[in-house]
């Protein structure tokens, strides 16, 4: 595991005071398949694995502080800025990947989701862009926990000349997200399956960026749209049997994106 300079310690302390600020003050829009899954909303009730392109942590993670999440950070010595500033976010942090540290990062992240819904970049570290690893889908079927897709599309972006061109919003950005159906993999599902359903997600999820990105570019208003609110909750929280929904609203892999 990379050790963490005092620069990119003293790097994370300061984005975490402006990032927020900064990603609050752009025009930015959200829409819920199921508004029980955002972590930041009243309605919360259940925790899941929200996964999105690793271009896109610079928008969810400011959103997200303080709230009951753990992010799936890597080991690489690239990921060092992702842990510092999800750190000094508030967030829970399990350190590893597929290459580094899967093994344990798995023990943690069985632990953690007693308490939090866990965030997965499921094309990082390294890519290849826009390429969903197993991780989530494997993580899914073992803990029983719905897989909950985020699209998002930005105007007006300034891309990186990194491996996954990430985005950097600007003051005339909009922001579009939709947090996609709830989809549940078989428990326990054998490599076939899972195989299966890593595809099925990887569509779903690409399928949602350019719904988001083609809503972001037509300056319209999508129905059932809102703003993104936040409701401080516990960092650790244990729902109970009563909190959970009897009957979990799942939806099947390829249904209808939302309507625009």
């Amino acid at each position: 595991m990379s050790k963490a300079t005092w620069q990119q310690k003293l790097l994370g302390q300061v984005n975490s005071l402006w990032l927020p600020q900064a990603i609050g003050m752009l025009n930015t829009r959200i829409c819920y398949y199921d508004s029980t899954v955002d972590p930041c909303g009243s309605e919360y009730n259940q925790h899941v694995i929200y996964v999105f392109w690793h271009e896109h942590i610079g928008i969810v993670l400011p959103t997200w502080g303080h709230t009951a999440a753990t992010i799936l950070c890597s080991q690489h010595r690239d990921g060092e800025w992702v842990n510092q500033f999800a750190a000094a976010m508030g967030l829970h942090i399990v350190r590893g990947s597929s290459s580094r540290g899967g093994s344990a990062a798995i023990r943690q992240l069985k632990k953690n989701s007693k308490f939090s819904s866990l965030v997965i970049t499921p094309d990082g570290p390294r890519g290849p862009r826009r390429q969903l690893a197993q991780g989530p889908i494997y993580m899914a079927s073992l803990l029983k926990m719905p897989i909950v897709p985020l699209g998002i599309g930005i105007t007006k972006a300034h891309r990186l000349n990194t491996w996954d061109k990430f985005a950097v919003p600007t003051p005339m950005s909009h922001v579009r997200i939709i947090a996609g159906p709830k989809i549940t993999i078989e428990p326990k599902a054998g490599r076939e399956v899972l195989e299966a359903s890593r595809q099925s997600t990887q569509v779903l999820l690409n399928q949602l960026c350019d719904s988001a990105q083609d809503w972001a570019d037509s300056g319209q208003k999508m129905m059932g749209e809102c703003q993104i609110t936040r409701k401080r909750l516990p960092r650790k929280l244990h729902l109970t049997a009563k909190s959970k929904p009897k009957l979990a609203a799942h939806t099947v892999i390829g249904q209808q994106k939302a309507a625009s």
